[in-house]
């Protein structure tokens, strides 16, 4: 897992070591991913936090889940990494999840887990990167500066979940682990994990998807 630190107010600042990431994490300049800019793409002039926001003279640091009532420049808008617990996806994994759906994080080398919320997009050749906030709910080193963590974690993601931005930080714990239960939990998790084990060393994509409730029917290699 690595440790993502979008969203933070201060997730990023001109000079790197003042923010809580490097800089270089959120791109450069004419390609900025992890920045708010003045034109709303990577390629537009990256937003300062004001003496009314969250960490004056910090970037803007957005996620993909939004509270679409305040304007982009706002940091207020994003998800902050440093409180939530959120997971990251890449833009093209082949899986029926959307932004905002929930999820269950499981640390299977201490059983540490939690509840989390699909909040941000990552890179294509990356999958596993967590929250600040959900690292330190796993029990994990949650510095986005160093390496990340090399335990082993389930992650169980429930389709069509999503509630939208924002949401009540202890809601999001309770109500995730409300739908690990209805799924069935502990007991069904032993029974799949062992498929889960083997397709985590393949690359496989999802085929025929169930149209009405959007769950895989089976998996193929690539």
């Amino acid at each position: 897992m690595v440790i993502n630190a979008d969203g933070a107010p201060k997730a990023y600042h001109r000079d790197t070591g003042r923010g809580v990431d490097h800089l270089a994490n959120a791109g450069s300049t004419g390609n900025w991913w992890g920045i708010v800019t003045d034109t709303g793409d990577s390629g537009g002039n990256p937003i300062l936090q004001g003496a009314g926001d969250p960490a004056p003279g910090f970037y803007v640091s957005g996620t993909a889940l939004q509270d679409s009532t305040k304007s982009n420049g706002d940091q207020n808008r994003y998800v902050n990494s440093e409180t939530v617990p959120f997971y990251v996806l890449p833009r093209r994994i082949h899986l029926p999840v959307k932004i905002g759906d929930f999820g269950f994080v499981i640390n299977q080398r201490n059983n540490a887990s939690s509840g989390c919320i699909f909040a941000d997009i990552g890179p294509e050749d990356r999958i596993g990167e967590g929250s600040i906030a959900l690292a330190k709910a796993l029990g994990i080193q949650s510095d986005p500066k160093a390496k990340g963590s090399e335990d082993t974690y389930v992650y169980v993601i429930f389709s069509n979940s999503a509630m939208g931005w924002p949401l009540d930080l202890e809601f999001i714990n309770v109500h995730a682990k409300a739908l690990f239960e209805k799924w069935g939990g502990m007991e069904r998790l032993q029974q799949v994990l062992p498929l889960a084990v083997m397709c985590a060393g393949k690359r496989y994509k999802w085929k025929n998807y169930d149209s009405v409730h959007s769950k895989p029917r089976q998996y193929v290699d690539r």
